[in-house]
């Protein structure tokens, strides 16, 4: 028996090590795969306003119309499907991936791109891969521009319907191809904000970090349609054709009333989308983001099918997306536990399945209905999964009207004399973050960051931590905290990492802190001193009774991965049956006689129903899963942070003299860190990440003086966001 149970313990372990061999054997493959779809799915970007293409392309689509699937399957193959499969096989490709960090690196070729060359208060701070990329994507924007404008001067004619000159039929044409600029710029418009099929994991971006990629494509589209509808106006007044053509809804080709009222909705939803308002008015911001929908119909009833399925992949990975994020926000769960800080914020304890892990810096979506039944608000996870099974923890700074109703519930709980209080309802999406911890690669760390946006890096010393009781050599030996804040009482959000602070192992892991108070006077005071005085939070336990539902986390990412194939094929099948019944494409005189909306509506109903039916698969199987594989949990009573036994480590110290120096504190870590790979990670306001940026570059330009000596460390910048 003994020997039986040895035999398949040594079975296993042979197994699992080929496992971890055979997936280092096919990432390589699938990327390579990966690269030359993409590098296929550009191609037909760059040839698509060629006249090469234009002749082929016409004559693949007539011979494919006398197939079952139509000039739609290969449109849907050609233009679509290319992008889907990259999502596809990323998904497959995180999965082979091992979880663990990738090896020690130092100064590069790509990490040297990866640093801050532009640093500007307009633009932000931009790395040399970031510009390359845009660089190429404007070339690419020119180049489409240009091909077809030369194509139209060259075949010029008389335009009889508005009976143009010269210089107005230029212009119009210009006008008309602005709008594919827009179409190009709406592709990858929805790519960026993907959470759970996101492709941007496969680069290294983070998804908050993407979101600005989002709204410089959504910034670029509405200049490129204002150029396409202003112009066109333009004409059309000239001519004093402008009442006949503005209300227009034809039955055939591009029809202008859809174009315009597409129009209007992109303009109201990038309004209201600008700091100005997204910070003030946030209710606004979110509740007419939801107005996409209705740019989407209308932007497909103007352009028509074959110039949407160009923009298709993006729309159609984010409706996968969408329904797998709104079916893993359920069931709803409950808060388990608060704690109220000085500082007017408070950490919420929210359960979770022991089975879900996250990497740090990893974010959650919340909603809470007793404050907005339609409202998700985003918040960095502070814990760690390697250090807590059933519990994860956000801490949330409340300024705004959600977040202070929060502070306000949770405080009039306080003065309840029961031990438990009510339950909170809560529905949770996600955790997401990077595949895998990236910042274990470095040999040294430079955390920096502002307020509240110490919240990603509790969880990456939480982490830290974890990994270096488990007895790996696979952490940074040595980490510098800069923490800058307005007040003294703003310390206490270091309460969750408080133990390591003060019981750190220098032998192991050298952890240095330096507080900076930039609004109060000089004070005597320790940081020890400090802690002990606001870390003694007030803490609320709830009752869990109204949900036994933990948050499970996405689906497993091959599940995903089928979900998405298997609404491709339903797709094309969906739309292949309603054409054969609907346009009758074997009976060319009924075909003409056919608005275009209707195999507009055709294709949108081909969409909902592709999947509306995977998802509802998926949802089957998830409840079952749930049913079978129940996940109790209990109610942890909170913990009170302390620091009062523990003896104060030389090296933190607190400042009272204003903002840090940025300068001052790379030179000093320059001495400490000679030679070594140095990640410098920083999250607070847009100046503070501006001047770190630049400090950043500085110190890159002199590694580059002094590479052949090896005495300078190479810093490698990094910016995170606590909030969208």
């Amino acid at each position: 028996m003994l020997q039986s149970s040895h035999q398949k313990t040594i079975l296993k372990r042979r197994m699992d090590r080929e496992s971890i061999t055979l997936s280092w054997r096919r990432g390589p493959i699938i990327r390579v795969v990966m690269i030359l779809i993409s590098m296929g799915w550009i191609s037909v970007w760059l040839l698509k306003p060629t006249q090469l293409w234009t002749r082929k392309w016409k004559a693949a689509e007539k011979c494919a119309s006398t197939t079952v699937f139509g000039y739609n399957g290969l449109d849907f193959a050609v233009y679509t499907f290319p992008l889907i499969l990259v999502a596809i096989l990323g998904l497959v490709y995180i999965k082979l991936k091992p979880d663990e960090a990738r090896n020690r690196r130092g100064k590069s070729s790509t990490s040297a791109l990866s640093n801050p060359l532009i640093v500007n208060s307009y633009v932000g701070v931009l790395t040399g891969i970031e510009i390359l990329a845009i660089l190429l994507f404007f070339l690419f924007l020119a180049w489409t521009f240009y091909a077809h404008i030369s194509t139209d001067f060259k075949k010029m004619t008389p335009n009889k319907l508005f009976k143009l000159n010269k210089w107005q039929f230029k212009l119009f044409r210009m006008a008309t191809r602005s709008g594919l600029l827009a179409e190009a710029c709406l592709a990858l418009l929805l790519l960026p904000i993907l959470r759970g099929l996101t492709i941007t994991r496969l680069l290294g971006i983070h998804f908050e970090a993407s979101v600005r990629y989002h709204i410089w494509l959504a910034t670029s589209m509405i200049v490129f349609a204002a150029l396409h509808g202003g112009g066109t106006l333009f004409i059309w007044g000239e001519k004093k054709h402008i009442s006949d053509e503005i209300w227009k809804w034809q039955k055939k080709g591009r029809i202008y009333l859809a174009g315009e009222i597409a129009f209007v909705t992109a303009l109201v939803i990038w309004i209201t989308s600008l700091p100005q308002v997204r910070r003030r008015r946030f209710e606004i911001f979110y509740y007419t983001h939801h107005l996409y929908i209705v740019f989407l119909i209308f932007f497909l009833f103007h352009t028509g099918d074959r110039h949407f399925y160009m923009v298709f992949p993006g729309v159609f990975l984010f409706g996968i997306d969408k329904l797998l994020r709104m079916m893993q926000s359920r069931p709803i769960s409950c808060i388990l536990s608060a704690k109220v800080f000085p500082s007017k914020a408070v950490e919420l304890i929210l359960p979770k399945d022991p089975r879900l892990k996250y990497t740090p810096t990893s974010i959650i979506f919340m909603k809470i209905p007793i404050i907005s039944k339609f409202q998700w608000h985003p918040f960095s996870i502070t814990s760690s999964s390697k250090v807590d099974d059933s519990t994860m923890s956000v801490i949330i700074k409340c300024e705004g009207w959600w977040t202070n109703s929060l502070y306000n519930i949770i405080c009039a709980q306080l003065d309840l004399d029961a031990n438990i209080k009510p339950c909170i309802p809560v529905a949770i999406e996600g955790p997401y973050g990077p595949p895998s911890p990236n910042f274990l690669r470095y040999d040294s760390m430079l955390l920096i960051a502002g307020g509240i946006g110490i919240t990603p890096f509790l969880s990456m010393l939480q982490g830290i931590a974890s990994i270096q009781n488990s007895g790996s050599n696979k952490f940074p030996s040595r980490v510098k905290l800069i923490y800058v804040i307005k007040k003294c009482q703003d310390i206490c959000l270091l309460t969750p990492v408080c133990p390591l602070l003060m019981e750190q192992n220098i032998d192991q892991l050298h952890l240095n802190l330096e507080v900076f108070v930039t609004q109060e006077a000089h004070s005597d005071a320790t940081v020890r001193e400090l802690l002990t005085e606001f870390s003694q939070v007030r803490i609320v336990n709830f009752d869990s009774k109204c949900s036994r539902d933990a948050a499970y986390g996405p689906d497993r990412i091959i599940w995903m991965a089928v979900i998405t194939a298997s609404s491709s094929i339903l797709f094309i099948v969906f739309l292949t049956f309603f054409n054969q019944i609907y346009l009758n494409p074997d009976q060319k005189s009924s075909e003409a006689k056919k608005p275009s909306t209707v195999t507009d509506l055709l294709l949108i109903c081909s969409f909902i129903l592709s999947i509306t039916c995977s998802i509802l698969a998926s949802l089957v199987v998830r409840m079952k899963t749930l049913k079978k594989e129940p996940t109790p949990f209990s109610v942890k009573q909170g913990t009170k942070h302390s620091s009062e036994a523990s003896t104060e480590p030389e090296e933190h110290k607190i400042h009272f003299t204003g903002r840090p120096s940025f300068q001052e504190i790379f030179d000093k870590y320059s001495e400490d860190t000679r030679g070594s790979s140095v990640g410098v990670f920083v999250c607070g306001s847009e100046s503070m990440k501006e001047s770190v940026a630049s400090c950043c570059m500085l110190n890159s330009q002199d590694f580059m003086k002094c590479a052949a000596q090896k005495r300078k460390p190479f810093f490698s910048f990094h910016s995170l966001n606590f909030t969208l």
